[in-house]
């Protein structure tokens, strides 16, 4: 064997012993016994040792250096190869293990925090994380800026000071275009009334073979906080119900069907390689708020919806397709990011951007998190945080050590705004096909042009790609002000 074909085949058992860590991790958000806390941690623990282990394994070094890429694929393999391989050097083993047997005991402690209104119990918890975080961003920045040697985790290539320049050029416009909107005598109806559980779940399922989810390659459950999990062949979402909010469950169903069906169109041939998984958090997301929302969301598909809820559901005391679609895309200062219309989800993910860059610089404590978060909560929404559930102890990614994980949804926001204008100009008719539910001709582009290849290009070079122009917040803010000002007679 050449030097590369060692390599991917040590690659390849790595890779696989990932997804089954990735299957521990799925099992305890859904299946896993509350008791078995603990235990999963030390199971974790271990599995993360030896991960890091193959990862920093000195015979890659080896390989890279005497490596020659069969191919331009070949070539993409090497460099995720080097790139992880260079990470892995960096950390020492204990301060890994360390951090997968913390965060892993923390998940279920957060959910109890959580229920609980309990943000003393879990803020020592926290400060633990919090410390691990910047020990483990000092190792990756090795004298540079540890935020932005964990950001490169989620999305290689950028850096906090260029996100915080596109916030700074997303916040006015949505600011304005927020007040714009509170301020209009137009309103949107709200839904209400009491929705079976179970007709929502069966319902969700609809609409994820809508959205041309594979079940045989995956499957549908309930989970506190809604993800995505797997790759390839075996690619698990989960979704939550209420009762009084059926649209909670449906969005979050179409949002998570976005991130699983990128991983089951990546081609087959990457299968347990570097290349098999997408490129970027910020394109994974991409792919998530482009089915839920633009595509979800439309005018053309919510009135589809609008008749598979009736014959679910019965009456929903609205008007008609026009008033649902409206319903859809309510414009309010809710406390919950998973919850927000797109005029304030991106307002959201700024929160707890500048916050978690604070935490890890050393600039925020835990301590005084509560604190920082409702007040700026109070100034962006209008709102005080009225309970640690609707505030700081709302999102499950700091207590399991995801700093750096939050700006890529506002950054998934931006591509989704540059993808949506490109399909719309390849695909004239795509209305008069989701009015019907038929979504294959924008699911089939998407995948022609930025599933297929997996991690096989550089963040913003996937996105540049399909797209034909190079990714910039102006699709964005021209979308939701077409589309917001047509709902709320702006």
């Amino acid at each position: 064997m050449s030097a590369y074909d060692e390599l991917m085949a040590f690659t390849r058992e790595t890779e696989a012993l990932a997804s089954v860590a990735g299957r521990t991790g799925w099992d305890q958000e859904t299946m896993m016994p509350a008791g078995a806390a603990e235990m999963r941690g030390e199971e974790m623990a271990a599995l993360e040792s030896v991960l890091h282990a193959r990862r920093g394994d000195p015979r890659i070094g080896g390989w890279l250096d005497a490596a020659e890429a069969p191919d331009e694929v070949g070539a993409a393999q090497l460099r995720l190869i080097r790139r992880s391989h260079a990470r892995a050097t960096k950390v020492p083993a204990r301060l890994a293990v360390e951090l997968a047997r913390v965060t892993s005991v923390a998940q279920g402690e957060w959910a109890a925090a959580r229920r609980g209104e309990d943000w003393a119990g879990f803020a020592p918890r926290l400060a633990q994380i919090v410390a691990l975080k910047q020990e483990e961003g000092a190792a990756l920045a090795a004298g540079g800026d540890a935020y932005d040697a964990l950001l490169q985790d989620y999305e290689p290539g950028t850096t906090a000071a260029e996100i915080a320049t596109l916030f700074d050029a997303l916040r006015p416009p949505l600011v304005d275009l927020r007040a714009r909107i509170l301020d209009s005598a137009a309103t949107a109806p709200k839904l209400s009334g009491e929705f079976d559980e179970a007709a929502q779940m069966a319902l969700s399922e609809k609409l994820a073979a809508a959205f041309g989810y594979d079940f045989t390659r995956g499957r549908i459950d309930k989970a506190v906080h809604p993800f995505s999990s797997g790759s390839g062949t075996d690619v698990r979402i989960t979704t939550r119900t209420d009762p009084a909010d059926p649209f909670n469950c449906f969005y979050s169903t179409i949002h998570e069907v976005g991130h699983a069906t990128y991983e089951q169109k990546v081609d087959p041939a990457y299968l347990l390689t570097p290349l098999g998984a997408g490129a970027s958090m910020g394109v994974h997301e991409s792919q998530s708020r482009i089915y839920e929302n633009q595509l979800g969301r439309s005018r053309a598909f919510t009135t589809w919806l609008f008749h598979r809820m009736q014959e679910s559901f019965g009456d929903l005391r609205i008007g008609g397709p026009e008033e649902f679609f409206a319903a859809v895309n309510r414009v309010h200062s809710g406390f919950i990011r998973t919850e927000a219309d797109e005029v304030h989800y991106n307002l959201h993910v700024m929160l707890r951007f500048d916050l978690e860059r604070a935490l890890i610089a050393g600039d925020l404590a835990v301590a005084d998190l509560p604190g920082a978060w409702n007040d700026r909560f109070a100034a962006d929404f209008g709102v005080a945080v009225d309970k640690p559930s609707n505030g700081v102890l709302q999102d499950v990614h700091w207590s399991v050590g995801l700093f750096g994980y939050f700006p890529t949804y506002a950054l998934g926001n931006v591509y989704a705004g540059c993808l949506h204008q490109a399909l719309r100009r390849d695909i004239p008719d795509l209305d008069a096909q989701m009015e019907e539910g038929d979504l294959s001709a924008a699911l089939d582009w998407l995948a022609r042009n930025l599933q297929r290849h997996g991690s096989r290009f550089e963040p913003r070079d996937t996105i540049a790609r399909a797209c034909g122009t190079e990714p910039g917040a102006e699709p964005l803010l021209a979308y939701l002000e077409e589309k917001f000002a047509a709902i709320y007679a702006l």
